[in-house]
């Protein structure tokens, strides 16, 4: 038997085709450090033969600290990698750093929809690997904000192809002719169907409630930002704010939108994955009991009804590419409003009056829609995982485990035995 990550036990699975890899954005030849761009920080030589395992279970504390893996940035992304970490070696020790107070990025904003569906093959098997993951979360711990949710897919009936392409067997999807309260028509040619497998999430407190649980096992650093970090073929090392270091066997950068941070930057480029700024619409009404999710295929948009805050949620495509975190506006404008309002008149007319406010925020997609999960230098000690195109919440669990994947010392899911 094996333990999964939701601490659930398992029959052992030998099948290697079980976790198929995540393509890299882009291969990274062995080549010399200073070649690759992996900047040297003051100090110790990183790339000097040495044990990189550490007994100290909150490593990370002190100038000079040592930890076998370090994850930068505390979203869900960051905590579930850190989380599959453990479950895979439970006397690995980890340390999470974040500028921020952890869940307080892009996960404090996400809207936490997950539905069963990819658009290609590689975000079809992650996508899917992530419903097993939240559906085992869910039964293991029903009190967290995990919340199971029917959904209706509005689509063009010529569409429909396409339909049960995108969208992985397990949604089971089925013509109906039920519409949702919310619609009270279709446009010509339209067709709804039913679907399984969705739900939604309070991100932001799913992520404080996972990490509390991984306090006593891991070192949680908030309001702590990563200066610099360099990489050698025997571990890494981190100079921090403050003036602390960290010496690490592992990093994970887990940025979330901040690709542009001088400490990764010049990792990171190579990747070529773009910001967009993201844009959901609060609905000012409250959702009944029985409402579901709403998705406008040929919009790549969808209306949540987020029952914990009691409004409904639009979130829809903005195109507005290359946006800074740093300095995007959080407050929607008319402009957001006026787009917001005309996709409702469309579907749902009556939410339309009460589309007043929003969130405004940034995320990092990878090329081709694909999310990246990639060794940044030639020695295989930084790790990016990202890039999710909006769909971080969705593909976390997965994208958690890829990350872990490149981290040798640590044995696979089909190799850790409870």
């Amino acid at each position: 038997m094996t333990t999964d990550r939701t601490g659930t036990c398992r029959p052992l699975t030998t099948d290697p085709e079980a976790t198929p890899p995540i393509p890299a954005g882009r291969a990274i030849p062995a080549a010399d450090p200073a070649a690759s761009g992996v900047a040297r920080a003051a100090g110790a030589d990183p790339t000097a033969a040495a044990g990189y395992r550490t007994t100290a279970r909150h490593a990370g504390g002190p100038a000079g600290a040592r930890t076998d893996v370090a994850v930068v940035g505390a979203g869900i992304l960051g905590v579930l990698v850190a989380r599959e970490v453990l479950a895979r070696d439970p006397s690995a020790t980890v340390t999470v750093l974040d500028r921020d107070m952890i869940g307080s990025g892009a996960t404090r904003r996400s809207a936490g929809l997950h539905f069963p569906r990819g658009a290609d093959e590689t975000v079809r098997a992650l996508a899917a690997e992530s419903e097993r993951f939240y559906a085992d979360l869910h039964t293991a711990r029903p009190d967290l904000p995990i919340h199971p949710l029917a959904m209706t897919v509005l689509a063009p009936e010529s569409a429909e192809e396409a339909l049960r392409e995108s969208y992985l067997p397990e949604a089971k999807l089925r013509w109906t002719g039920e519409l949702p309260p919310c619609v009270p028509a279709l446009p010509e040619h339209f067709g709804a169907w039913e679907g399984d497998g969705c739900q939604y999430a309070d991100v932001h407190t799913l992520t404080q409630l996972l990490a509390a649980e991984l306090r006593p096992a891991v070192s949680f650093r908030e309001g702590v930002a990563v200066e610099t970090v360099a990489a050698g073929p025997g571990g890494a090392r981190l100079t921090l704010t403050g003036g602390a270091t960290l010496t690490a066997g592992h990093v994970v950068v887990a940025p979330g939108p901040w690709l542009d941070e001088p400490a990764w930057r010049e990792l990171v480029a190579p990747l070529r994955a773009r910001v967009k700024k993201v844009v959901a619409l609060h609905v000012e009404t409250p959702p009944a009991p029985g409402d579901r999710a709403v998705v406008l295929h040929e919009e790549d948009a969808f209306l949540l009804p987020l029952h914990h805050r009691g409004h409904w949620l639009l979130s829809y495509t903005c195109p507005e590419w290359d946006a800074d975190p740093a300095t995007v506006e959080p407050a929607v404008t008319t402009a957001h409003l006026r787009e917001g309002r005309a996709l409702l008149t469309r579907y749902a007319p009556a939410l339309a009056a009460h589309c007043r406010s929003g969130r405004v925020f940034c995320d990092a997609y990878g090329p081709g829609g694909r999310p990246l999960v990639t060794a940044l230098d030639p020695y295989g000690r930084l790790v990016f995982a990202g890039a999710a195109g909006g769909s971080g919440y969705r593909l976390a669990p997965a994208l958690a485990a890829r990350a872990a994947d490149l981290i040798p010392s640590l044995p696979s899911p089909r190799k850790a035995t409870t």
